[in-house]
């Protein structure tokens, strides 16, 4: 009998799929995908593939994301209850509302977000291209950020942009990781550095060494010479790949403020394994569907995000 690996690999095969999975998946899903990123990186992906099928090891919104921007091709959610709370707190009807109340405002929308809420935005942005999106616009012009304070807030005092309109959402992950243990933490480990993700807390990105996106804190982890330990303040799944990029480096996870959790997981990605993949890949299902004229303005907002990286020169 096959084993999972093997009957997704012959599955593939036979859909002429792409599995692509982001870095808060279970480490033998990220093992099994073709390419494994961010979300800007994962965007980029979605927008160039040849395949017929995307699966998308991740959770809905960056489905979506897949199927705004190749709507010809099939794209398969392993779970379709894997959502996002960040996403969840930015409803489009509530959003529309503040967007009416800031009229004359150029609204940036975190790529954390439905696509109905994509469809309302002029510019998408991930945490990798953030600060660039908001340095490229004229410094005076007035702009709506949604929908995570914490990362609108670190793009405010990184640009000093102060006509910045942020909206209150945030992700359960980020919000929960506890700045006294991080700081237990780094008494324990004296030379460790601190790692942290723009969605985590200000007084967590005042203490820290690094802040940048997932893929930012890969990079930043394996090409570091100043120390070997690393207290990595985002979902672990990442430290699957910093493990496999730097295997002679330690990696600490952040602890969450709930004493009773070793680390502060993502339980939306971590729907996604591998039996779930094999079977919507053999059932071609669940499948992501979106309205035509949600998705037509949806891409609008993507498609001017991936401009802007591309003539910023951002990978």
């Amino acid at each position: 009998m096959m084993t999972l690996k093997e009957k997704i690999e012959a599955l593939k095969r036979q859909r002429n799929a792409v599995i692509l999975a982001h870095y808060y998946t279970e480490a033998d899903v990220q093992d099994v995908a073709d390419f494994v990123g961010d979300s800007l990186a994962l965007s980029q992906r979605a927008a160039t593939t040849d395949a017929d099928v995307i699966l998308f090891a991740g959770v809905h919104f960056m489905g979506e994301t897949a199927k705004i921007l190749s709507p010809q091709k099939t794209v398969l959610m392993p779970d379709m209850a894997a959502g996002c709370s960040l996403a969840d707190s930015c409803r489009a009807e509530d959003f529309a509302a503040f967007i009416a109340q800031h009229p004359g405002h150029t609204v940036i929308s975190y790529v954390n977000t439905t696509a109905e809420v994509k469809a309302l935005t002029d510019i998408v942005c991930t945490s990798s291209n953030a600060v660039q999106i908001v340095q490229s616009l004229p410094e005076d012009e007035p702009i709506i950020f949604g929908p995570d304070r914490n990362l609108g807030n670190y793009i405010k005092n990184v640009t000093g942009r102060q006509n910045m309109v942020i909206w209150d959402g945030a992700c359960h992950v980020h919000e929960e990781f506890s700045l006294e243990k991080i700081l237990e933490l780094k008494k324990e480990h004296p030379t460790a550095k601190i790692l942290s993700h723009p969605e985590c807390k200000r007084p967590i990105i005042l203490i820290s060494d690094y802040v940048g996106s997932t893929a930012g804190l890969l990079h930043y982890a394996a090409t570091d010479t100043t120390t070997d330990t690393y207290i990595v303040v985002t979902e672990p799944g990442v430290l699957h790949q910093m493990k496999k990029a730097a295997p002679d480096k330690t990696f600490i996870p952040a602890p969450p403020m709930d004493s009773t959790c070793g680390c502060n997981n993502c339980s939306y990605m971590k729907l996604v394994t591998l039996q779930k993949m094999a079977d919507a890949l053999e059932q071609l299902e669940p499948q992501i569907v979106i309205p035509e004229e949600t998705r037509v303005r949806a891409e609008k907002s993507i498609r001017r995000m991936l401009e802007i990286s591309s003539r910023l020169g951002l990978v």
